[in-house]
């Protein structure tokens, strides 16, 4: 009983996993190349080949082998370094930080007083 519930969990883990490598290389597909080189971080040809890589490797090799860590490195490192990088360069950055403001400003001016 012990080890069906354990083989559950491993089963959601792998789903979540090939998931968020999928949601990575579609990502990684409708940016623009230019944003790549611009916010220096490979180019896109390179990023989709390696997410595309750990995305098979991931969905083909249970979670409890060596290959899918790689894969999961892959994609990590795309959504935390490489995605909000590109994000910021081609525009479609979220943070409120349209219009070249600084960190500091608010919805009608800076909160610091103008200094």
């Amino acid at each position: 009983m012990l080890m069906q519930g354990f083989q559950g969990l491993m089963s959601l883990l792998s789903l979540a996993l090939i998931a968020l490598s999928g949601f990575a290389l579609v990502d990684a597909m409708i940016r623009r190349e230019d944003a790549y080189r611009a916010a220096d971080k490979q180019t896109k040809p390179f990023w989709l080949i390696i997410l595309a890589i750990g995305f098979v490797v991931i969905w083909l090799f249970p979670i409890m082998s060596f290959l899918p860590v790689i894969g999961l490195i892959a994609t990590i490192v795309y959504i935390v370094d490489v995605r909000p990088a590109v994000r910021q360069i081609s525009g479609g950055g979220g943070g409120g930080q349209r219009g070249g403001g600084s960190s500091s400003d608010g919805p009608y001016g800076p909160y610091n007083g103008g200094r």
